[in-house]
């Protein structure tokens, strides 16, 4: 891309999307937000773009138009929609319609990929998610000051064993394990309510003392031939602080293909936590 090109946004929610704002503008691009009303965070109006459009999920029409009126040929995907969204009220386009019809299943990848294309048919090029972001993709190794134990690292083996196979199908990319047994899998929840959700169901077992420890491992995955467009595995504080509160000691993420929304911020946090956080 070169310099003072106008880079379209499509901005979910979480701080993903503030982060590729911030890093287009200091690398000199100009960027129009197509914000999602139903996810996009309010100060994403005050991170400097140069134009904000506030458009509902279902509207894919307005989206295109809004961009080509901009003079956007290329735009980034940042930020979580919520799989369930697809099964709320929102009302597609006659273009989202059509689209959805079209779909033999309605996956992440399925829908994404299908709206990908859309954009690339009508002259717009979806980049990689993180092309801006390079710094603050996960580094391979133990990044915190403590190393996984044996009995982490067998639950980080087996985690990393279910999540890829859970994976392939979309279904989701992080499981909760304790002592080599799997105790959550994500679905449409997201990780911080999967995390939560095992926390809870180990709080709920009979307190009577045994010699299995009852340490949560979080193992948090690419998707097979991971398509770094969206859905990208994202971590950051907050997921720190839910795995504090549900009891998980460890955390295992894809190196090159996490995000760490915080920068080395988390793995401080970790550190007064007494979590470790590896990369593989």
């Amino acid at each position: 891309m070169t310099i003072q090109e106008k880079l379209g946004l499509i901005a979910g929610n979480g701080r993903f999307p503030l982060l590729v704002l911030d890093a287009a503008r200091t690398q000199g691009f100009e960027v129009v937000v197509a914000a999602i009303k139903e996810e996009a965070f309010s100060e994403i109006e005050s991170h400097g773009a140069c134009a904000v459009h506030w458009l509902s999920l279902g509207e894919l029409s307005k989206l295109i138009d809004t961009f080509k009126s901009e003079g956007v040929r290329r735009a980034i995907m940042a930020g979580q929609v919520k799989h369930k969204q697809i099964f709320s009220s929102i009302r597609p386009d006659w273009r989202l319609a059509k689209l959805l019809l079209s779909l033999r299943t309605r996956n992440t990848d399925a829908l994404l990929g299908a709206v990908a294309k859309v954009l690339g048919d009508e002259g717009i090029t979806l980049e990689n998610s993180t092309l801006l972001l390079q710094p603050l993709l996960a580094k391979p190794g133990t990044l915190t000051r403590r190393s996984p134990s044996e009995q982490e690292q067998m639950n980080i083996n087996y985690g990393r064993t279910v999540a890829r196979h859970l994976a392939q199908y979309d279904i989701g990319q992080t499981v909760v394990v304790a002592e080599g047994a799997c105790v959550t899998v994500e679905a449409m929840e997201g990780t911080d309510a999967t995390i939560e959700r095992a926390g809870q169901i180990m709080a709920s077992l009979d307190s009577s003392p045994s010699s299995l420890s009852r340490a949560l491992t979080v193992v948090k995955i690419a998707k097979p031939n991971q398509d770094m467009r969206f859905d990208v595995p994202v971590i950051g504080v907050r997921t720190i602080e839910v795995m504090r509160k549900a009891g998980a000691s460890c955390l295992a993420v894809d190196a090159g293909k996490c995000l760490l929304l915080d920068g080395e911020k988390i793995f401080d946090v970790a550190d007064s936590a007494g979590i470790c956080v590896v990369a593989d």
